[in-house]
């Protein structure tokens, strides 16, 4: 298959910096490991993003927000702590 790529003048000086380095014997080389390298990226991506999706869909369906009073929250956690402290 033969395929016809535009790069910017960065990009192609990039690729031929590559291969110029002996690392790569040819552009084509080149951008098939740059294509493995984005499905690698992508698929580590999508490993990331289904779990944080699935949370933000469970907090959407667990229903409306209640108001939340940071004061009673901070004797509440104090309570805990000393609960804690006591117990050890």
């Amino acid at each position: 298959m033969s395929v016809n790529v535009n790069l910017t003048p960065y990009l192609e000086a990039m690729v031929r910096q590559k291969v110029q380095s002996g690392r790569y014997s040819s552009v084509s080389e080149v951008v098939r490991e740059a294509l493995r390298l984005m499905d690698a990226q992508d698929a580590c991506q999508a490993s990331i993003n289904k779990p944080l999706q699935q949370e933000i869909r469970a907090g959407l369906e667990s229903g409306a927000a209640e108001p939340w009073d940071v004061e009673e929250f901070k004797k509440s956690a104090k309570a805990r702590r000393q609960t804690g402290k006591q117990g050890g």
